[in-house]
């Protein structure tokens, strides 16, 4: 069929769409549907369209609203005509999906700009990262004993349910230097544990799974299920791994990528703590490129609108959905055979949409988001916070902090532009660089001075003239995130299918929030609503897949 008769052919379906006729059959065998309808156009929904344009083909119309900008929690802020990332940032060079993407799309990964870490407990630094890798075991050893091990041993063990053929070493110097680079939810990146072997082997096949437990089972049986009700913190000390390195290691790791402490479950701080390496990689230009890409690649109808209500309409042998949604031109409607929800339902993140006229209702996903605010400062770090009067002598890029009362921050780090040249160097702490803090609550001015300022120096002693002001920051920008679920131990995970042909795809951020974690959900779902929309039962919620795989081979 040639390019012309497939865009009449959509335009016809679509003119028929519009005129609600609602006396077709919304399923006829061996037909695609006419018309899908995502709604969020971040990671996890562009990569939605992506997929699914791929398994139903061309002739589909794909329509993708979001009310806000492209990207979702992949986002960017402008300082001095330089852009940073003000979400998920850093990327770990086993996501596949996420590599693919960017290969696809003839992307460039960004150069990295080394910078070490330390670990503050709001009186004084207490663990920091050397230029000796064997210095800094060393000093693992001394002050924790074997927990570092034993938690190696943990992970090691999760991770081996998850791949059949390859191991990997985790250590405590390399949780140090990857966790804090200036990322919204450094977990972001680190999905690493599922992206070598087992899933992208199922998904390879065509195999899909219909909730998130099903898919947990697939992979590590019960005892995954088991481990997201659990806190991190029971597990590791059941280990034998000391309260002192939960305190002064873990903690700071949990509260840089989750904003939240050890009582988070296990399952969630194992997919954490599996991530501590050192090969990450960003997008050149923003990682907001691979949304808009892929969107672009997927020939999609991109709306900006607001979801206000999506209804089920029972036209025929499957319900059809209708999407109310407002746009800057005023209100509209549009019915569609497979919807997918990318954003997330839950009241605390105020998506504005509603689930009307369900029998049974639809009920609201469980839990709420946790609150994360990113503030990117433009001044001079105050190290004499840390220890160190003078800021030339400052060596660290990045601090992530201990769980005290006082301290009102969750970490700091020195951040690099989203372009970065090839004679670009990281700015000296005498000098006036941009800074990303992420804390539970806005900082008031008495907080950003605490954090910024030039005390007991003259000057005469800074290399910028700019250091001439009295000024301790020139620029302040505040973004408040609903990052990640706000985790707890007892909740249960949200359903992939909320009604036939509707689809959530958030729910896999209860078991863990990083962009490939997203992307491996969007995969999910895309199977699995080509196979109901074929009826092919036999490649949902499969049991033994490892062994069946190996038998088609």
């Amino acid at each position: 069929m040639d390019t012309f008769h497939i865009q009449l052919f959509a335009l016809v379906l679509a003119a028929c769409s519009a005129l609600g006729d609602q006396e077709a059959s919304a399923h006829v065998d061996g037909a695609p549907p006419s018309k899908i309808a995502v709604v969020g156009a971040g990671i996890g929904g562009s990569a939605t369209a992506h997929f699914l344009r791929q398994h139903f083909g061309p002739e589909v119309q794909m329509d993708v609203f979001e009310k806000g900008e492209v990207g979702g929690r992949l986002a960017t802020v402008t300082v001095n005509n330089n852009d940073y990332e003000s979400g998920g940032s850093i990327i770990h060079s086993l996501n596949l999906h996420m590599q693919e993407f960017v290969k696809q799309l003839g992307l460039k990964y960004r150069r990295n700009v080394a910078g070490k870490t330390a670990v503050f407990n709001g009186e004084e630094v207490i663990l920091e990262e050397t230029d000796w890798y064997l210095l800094d075991l060393f000093r693992l050893w001394w002050r924790y004993g074997i927990s570092f091990i034993r938690l190696q041993m943990w992970v090691e063990e999760i991770m081996e349910k998850f791949m059949s053929q390859q191991h990997t070493y985790v250590s405590l110097s390399d949780t140090l230097c990857t966790r804090s680079l200036g990322c919204l939810s450094v977990t972001w990146l680190t999905f690493v544990l599922w992206t070598n072997d087992r899933v992208y082997k199922y998904q390879a096949h065509g195999y899909a799974f219909s909730s998130v437990e099903e898919l947990l089972n697939s992979l590590g049986g019960s005892g995954f299920i088991n481990m997201t009700k659990r806190p991190l913190s029971d597990s590791l000390l059941e280990l034998g791994v000391s309260q002192r390195f939960i305190d002064e290691v873990i903690a700071p790791v949990m509260r840089i990528n989750y904003g939240q402490n050890v009582s988070i479950p296990a399952f969630v701080g194992a997919v954490s703590l599996a991530g501590a390496q050192n090969n990450l990689w960003a997008v050149e230009g923003g990682n907001k490129l691979v949304c808009s890409g892929l969107l672009k690649m997927a020939n999609t109808n991109l709306l900006q609108a607001q979801v206000n209500s999506i209804s089920p309409i029972h036209a025929g042998e499957a319900p059809q959905y209708r999407l109310n949604f407002t746009t800057a031109e005023g209100k509209g409607s549009e019915l569609y055979d497979i919807v997918v929800l990318a954003t997330p339902l839950q009241d605390s993140v105020m998506s504005g949409l509603q689930l009307e006229g369900f029998t049974p209702p639809v009920d609201q996903p469980p839990g709420s988001y946790h609150s994360t605010v990113a503030t990117i400062v433009h001044g001079y770090i105050n190290t004499s916070l840390f220890g160190f009067p003078d800021p030339r002598l400052f060596p660290f890029a990045s601090v992530l902090t201990t769980e005290t009362p006082d301290l009102f921050f969750n970490s700091v780090a020195s951040v690099c532009p989203v372009n970065i040249s090839a004679g670009f160097r990281r700015k000296q702490p005498q000098e006036a660089g941009v800074y990303k803090v992420f804390s539970q609550q806005p900082l008031d001015k008495s907080q950003l001075k605490t954090l910024f300022r030039s005390a007991g120096f003259s000057p005469s002693d800074y290399s910028d003239q700019q250091a001439a002001e009295p000024r301790s920051y020139y620029s302040v920008q505040v973004t408040e995130w609903q990052a990640y679920p706000h985790y707890g131990s007892s909740q249960d995970l949200p359903p992939v299918e909320l009604h036939p042909n509707l689809y959530y795809l958030n729910g896999i951020e209860w078991a863990g929030s990083a962009m490939e974690m997203s992307s491996v959900a969007a995969k999910n779902i895309a199977l699995l609503a080509y196979h109901r929309w074929n009826r092919q039962t036999d490649m949902v919620d499969q049991k033994d897949l490892m062994h069946r795989i190996k038998t088609e081979l």
